[in-house]
């Protein structure tokens, strides 16, 4: 049993920064592979970085590299995902998900579990 919070969305303009957190309670992270996927409207749930439970492997998807980019504390039980040059088109509800073992990083359904998502929105 874990449970995710997601934090750190808001409205923010084209070319802005975030840091959205993922924060754990119940267990460490440090037994989790930890998966970050966001949600447009009217839009299928997309992929958006993978980070392993060491953190010796972790990307993010082919259209964000350079500009997304993901980290873990696991003694503060918490992932990271550092968002860069915002873009419209990255307006979206960003979720954090975690699992013992996925298959494919990138298929939603291999995940466990799910926080609730955080909300970004870039100004055009």
């Amino acid at each position: 049993q874990v449970q995710l919070v997601e934090s750190g969305g808001g409205l923010v303009q084209v070319g802005d920064s975030l840091i959205l957190s993922c924060a754990a309670s119940g267990r460490t992270f440090g037994s989790y592979v930890v998966g970050w996927f966001r949600q447009a409207p009217g839009k299928e749930r997309e992929f958006v970085a993978f980070i392993s439970r060491s953190a010796q492997i972790k990307y993010s998807a082919d259209s964000l590299q350079g500009r997304f980019t993901i980290s873990r504390d696991n003694i503060k039980n918490t992932v990271y995902l550092q968002m860069n040059s915002l873009q419209s088109e990255d307006t979206a509800t960003y979720y954090c998900a975690a699992a013992s073992v996925v298959d494919a990083p990138a298929r939603p359904s291999d995940y466990t579990y799910w926080g609730q998502g955080t909300q970004v929105t870039v100004s055009s």
